[in-house]
Formats: structure tokens, C-alpha cells, sequence
């Protein structure tokens, strides 16, 4: 019997933090490439520090002639970014910044385990993947994290929108949520470490700020007299992004998924394309796991894919429903190779997951979000759900 009475944190990072930043330019590489070639492989790794992006990796296009054209809107991609995240600090400033572009030919060993000898195409890597879903939120996520991203995009907002033009791109935010019988029901602790402009603002005026766009996004009475806060709590916080804390794409897993509430299989997301079932496996996972518990087969699930290079099916689908199952998860095992196909080329067409809709995913969670009418977020559907509950 799991615990029904006890308190989880989470954390998020705002868009502006190094490694966000670093994630959103490897994201939005990789959708300037899908949009020209929707077969491109690519693999983007950046990393940022003072006054400094380096961007790497390996690109595989349909017509690889063209790999120098494309390598030529690199800096311009990564330029755009940093100014729309609202970078123009002295030493991280979108116009100034120096930029490093060493994005290379895909491995030809690497592209033959992916195309296979018969073409079929196989995993582009071994792994492990969990996707997690729970009833607990409308949204199907864990409240600590769905709310540590929401506060932080709702600030983003204000400070972009110039209701709160005192506060800086570079923010995080933490949550310790009260369950009692199984169920989020208040906030014990908020922390919140938010980039300001102005550096003659003490840690007072920055909860000031920041304060009633916390109460606006959490529940109603989830903040009491008993909660903790703890604003800005080492004091100033000026120099911010990647010139006060070096950035690297992938870094960020944990935020990214479910807050530390479910198993991770430890591959990155960003600045992979499809074939990369450390991202599209992940995705498929987690749209699994939505469909069950929207289906009402459980209250909470976890889905675990295994893969290994080269080889198309998965090697393993492992359901995990803590006990709130209706029905054996040993059954559900069994239904979801029939309604989905898992493999790579599967994954892809099920959840159309070759477009340009990966820069949208690099901040504020990859789940939890409402799918948009392009494509993006495909597997946040729960259009799966009927067909399992007849399957099973």
C-alpha cells in the first residue's frame, strides 16, 4: 500500500536559465532543419557561458550538399533565441554574443544502425524510457512540478509582457506539496530565486513583486499562514543565464519530465529528432500512460519502453500501476502493442512527430501541456484511450 499522507517537492527552471537557454537553441536548430528537410537527423548539443555559445553535433540530411547552406542560419538561429528569451546584459547579449558553430556530418555507422541493412528503421539508440501519468490534476501530471513550470511561465509573461519589467529571464522555483489521502491539497514551502534588474532590490521587494503571481496560479487556499517562503533567499540576484552559471543542453532532465514524482530512463530530449528514442519513446511513453489513466484503467501509471540500436520493436513494455489498477496491468501489457505501434517509424507517424514543434518543448515541462493545432504536443491527446479500454 503506497503513502497517503506525506509532502513531495519539485523544481522547475524559467527559460532563462543557462541550461534552458541551451536546450531551447538546440531545439530550435533542429526545427529549422525538420522545416526544411522532415527527414533530417539530427543530434545538437550547446553549451553557454560569458559572452559565449558553442553549438555541436551531428546533422544527417536527405541531401547532405546542402549541410553547408544550412550550417550558415546556425548563428542567426541561436541569436534569435537568446534575444526572445530577453538576454542583453553585458557580458550574454544576443547582438554581441560570440558564437561557435562545430555541427558536422552524421556518422555513417551511426545512420546504418538507425536505416538498417533492410531499410526498416531502427531504434538510434539502446535505452530505457518511462512515461507517467496520474489523476491527481486535470492535466494528468504531479501537482509539484505542473505548478513549479506554471508560476515560473506566468512571471515569464509579466516580465515580457512589461507588467514586471524589474525582473530578469534567469528564475527557479521549487513547491513542497501536502498530499493527505493520496490527493495534493496545499503548499507547505515555496521557494523561488528570480533574476531582478535592479540590484538595490532586497529579497522583500522581489517577493513583493513576484508574490501575487504565485497566489494567481496556485489553487485557491493552498497558500496558508503556515506556509514557508523563501524569496530570493540568498539575497541579490543580478548577474543571471550564462554568464553568472555555465548552460549545456540536457541537463535539465528531471524538470523536464515529472519532477522527480516517477522513474527516468536518463536520456536528454532536446536537440533530437524522432529517430532518437531517448525523445520519441519518452513522448510515446508518457502518451501511453495519459491514455490509461484517462481511460480509467488506473489512477496512476508508469510505462516503461526498452530499445536497442538497430532493432526496430521494442525489447520490453512494462506497466506499472501502483495498485490502483481496474484491470491486470499484465493485461494492459498486453493491448498496447495492438492499439500503437512502438516502433520508431511507429512512434513518428502516430504522433507526427516529424514537424518543426520541438522549440516550444525546451522550457516549462515537455508534459502537462494542452496540444496545439500544428501538432505540437501530439502526445499530451488522450485519443487512445477508447481503444484501449475495447482491447482490454
Amino acid at each position: 500500500m503506497s503513502r497517503q499522507n506525506y509532502t513531495f517537492t519539485s523544481e522547475s527552471v524559467s527559460e532563462g536559465h543557462p541550461d534552458k537557454v541551451c536546450d531551447r537553441i538546440s531545439d530550435a536548430v533542429l526545427d529549422a532543419l525538420l522545416a526544411e528537410d522532415p527527414l533530417a537527423r539530427v543530434a545538437c548539443e550547446t553549451f553557454a557561458t560569458t559572452n559565449r555559445v558553442v553549438i555541436g553535433g551531428e546533422i544527417g540530411l536527405s541531401d547532405q550538399a546542402k549541410l553547408s547552406e544550412y550550417m550558415q542560419a546556425i548563428p542567426d538561429i541561436a541569436r534569435a533565441c537568446i534575444r526572445d528569451i530577453g538576454y542583453e546584459q553585458d557580458k550574454f547579449h544576443w547582438e554581441t554574443v560570440e558564437i561557435t558553430n562545430l555541427l558536422h556530418e552524421q556518422s555513417a555507422h551511426i545512420a546504418q544502425g538507425v536505416t538498417g541493412e533492410r531499410g526498416d528503421e531502427g531504434a538510434g539508440d539502446q535505452g530505457i524510457m518511462f512515461g507517467y501519468a496520474t489523476n491527481e490534476t486535470p492535466e494528468m501530471m504531479p501537482a509539484p512540478i505542473l505548478f513549479s513550470h506554471a508560476v515560473l511561465k506566468r512571471l515569464a509573461e509579466a516580465r515580457k509582457s512589461g507588467e514586471a519589467p524589474m525582473l530578469g529571464p534567469d528564475a527557479k522555483s521549487q513547491f513542497s506539496v501536502r498530499y493527505e489521502n493520496g490527493k495534493p491539497v496545499g503548499v507547505t514551502s515555496v521557494v523561488l530565486s528570480h533574476q531582478h534588474l535592479d540590484p538595490d532590490l532586497s529579497s522583500a521587494d522581489v517577493r513583493a513583486i513576484v508574490e501575487p503571481y504565485i497566489r494567481e496560479v496556485l489553487p485557491e487556499g493552498w497558500l496558508t499562514d503556515a506556509t514557508d517562503w523563501w524569496v530570493n533567499p540568498t539575497g541579490t540576484f543580478v548577474i543571471g543565464g550564462p554568464d553568472g552559471d555555465a548552460g549545456l543542453t540536457g541537463r535539465k532532465i528531471i524538470v523536464d519530465t515529472y519532477g522527480g514524482a516517477a522513474p527516468h530512463g536518463g536520456g536528454a530530449f532536446s536537440g533530437k529528432d524522432p529517430t532518437k528514442v531517448d525523445r520519441s519513446a519518452a513522448y510515446a511513453s508518457r502518451y501511453l500512460a495519459k491514455n490509461i489513466v484517462a481511460a480509467g484503467l488506473a489512477e496512476r501509471c508508469t510505462v516503461q519502453l526498452s530499445y536497442a540500436i538497430g532493432v526496430a520493436k521494442p525489447l520490453s513494455i512494462y506497466v506499472d500501476s501502483f495498485g490502483t489498477a481496474e484491470v491486470d496491468p499484465a493485461a494492459i501489457e498486453a493491448a498496447i502493442p495492438k492499439v500503437m505501434d512502438l516502433t520508431p517509424r511507429g512512434i513518428r507517424t502516430h504522433l507526427d512527430l516529424n514537424k518543426p514543434i520541438y522549440e516550444r518543448t525546451a522550457a516549462y515541462g515537455h508534459f502537462g501541456r494542452a496540444p496545439d493545432e500544428d501538432g505540437g504536443f501530439s502526445w499530451e491527446q488522450t485519443d487512445l484511450a477508447e481503444a484501449l479500454k475495447k482491447e482490454i
